[in-house]
């Protein structure tokens, strides 16, 4: 087998199983199949377009802006517009290509409460990480520096990286899923920030959720209720036995 039909084969393996889900999904029910992925578009490109206005970037800031410095529920109203808050020093349409590749599938293979559960999940893992990374301080294990307390922290990265993990595990492509954990551990160490160590935090939730679920799913069914059926007795079986061979010897009248 020549090394180009091996990776074709892989890729198939690999991609497959989402790639014909996708199709199905499509074919079957258009665009509703991406009902959430495109109102998430769609309301990240309104943000983006209102922030950049002089009238809308403080109300942007006010009702989705997250610091690890603001007070804990202040912050966790926040959490839920702070997902469709594009970064202002990145472009935009980096969001909004991550929003509708990512969320797309993972909307079509998860469902779309799954799919905005893990989201907003992932988002607020990121949150909770800054303020007790702040807390513990630089020179502690995951500690951040106070300066990272005033980064504004908004958009849809960490939701992205948290839901291409998951739905990998969930659809077995445990190679994009290792390239995809590796791919953000290597940012962080070429560059260290808020955001890199944020995403991290959301795979590392992901991952207990996804063991969680994979031990779950390999312990042993619990014993049902009595099913009617009868059991054997004291001796071992030879109550059923019994009852067998008093079955299959006629009485009065029958034939055999």
């Amino acid at each position: 087998m020549s090394r180009r039909a091996a990776l074709r084969r892989a890729a198939v393996r690999e991609w497959g199983p989402p790639a014909a889900a996708v199709r199905t999904a499509l074919a079957e029910r258009g665009a509703r199949a991406l009902a959430l992925t495109l109102t998430a578009t769609a309301l990240t490109a309104l943000v983006q377009l209102v922030q950049n206005q002089s009238w809308g970037y403080g109300p942007v800031r006010a009702l989705g802006a997250v610091r690890a410095e603001d007070p804990f529920w202040s912050a966790l109203l926040r959490t839920p517009l702070s997902l469709f808050v594009p970064a202002l020093d990145l472009p935009v349409w980096g969001a909004l290509a991550q929003i509708l590749l990512v969320f797309g599938v993972a909307e079509i293979c998860l469902g779309r409460w799954r799919t905005l559960a893990v989201a907003y999940a992932a988002t607020l893992a990121g949150t909770l990480y800054a303020r007790i990374g702040v807390a513990l301080g630089p020179e502690a294990f995951l500690g951040l520096p106070a300066s990272d307390a005033r980064v504004v922290d908004t958009g849809p990265s960490a939701a992205v990286v948290a839901l291409a993990v998951y739905v990998c595990h969930q659809r077995r492509a445990r190679f994009t899923g290792a390239l995809v954990v590796v791919a953000m551990v290597v940012e962080v160490l070429v560059k260290d920030n808020l955001a890199g160590r944020e995403h991290l935090a959301a795979i590392a939730v992901v991952l207990a959720v996804c063991g969680v679920r994979e031990w779950l799913g390999r312990r042993p069914p619990r014993p049902g209720p009595d099913d009617g059926r009868p059991h054997p007795g004291p001796d071992g079986g030879g109550q059923l036995r019994a009852s067998a061979r008093a079955a299959a010897v006629p009485g009065p009248g029958r034939r055999r």
